[in-house]
């Protein structure tokens, strides 16, 4: 592949091998892909979001609680000698 200054990006679009598309073919590519697909099941979906909204609960009890408390209480001691 003959590259001009260095560029190899330029080098392909001046040889023709990246061609521009029009945007409905690239609608009608994302369509054919997504076609493609293996969607899961409702149930698989509950219950993979319903697992999503745990974790993101129970870090946010730890985060929110149990880390604030341990930050807040070693700033208090370390820094401000309380």
């Amino acid at each position: 592949m003959a590259t001009r200054g260095g560029n190899q990006l330029r080098g392909m679009m001046d040889e023709g091998q990246v061609r521009r598309r029009s945007r409905f073919a690239f609608f009608v590519e994302i369509y054919s892909e997504l076609a493609k697909v293996t969607w899961p099941d409702r149930q698989t979906t509950f219950r993979l979001a319903m697992l999503v909204i745990g974790v993101a609960v129970t870090m946010g009890v730890l985060l929110g609680l149990v880390w604030d408390t341990v930050l807040t209480t070693a700033v208090d001691r370390l820094l401000l000698n309380r």
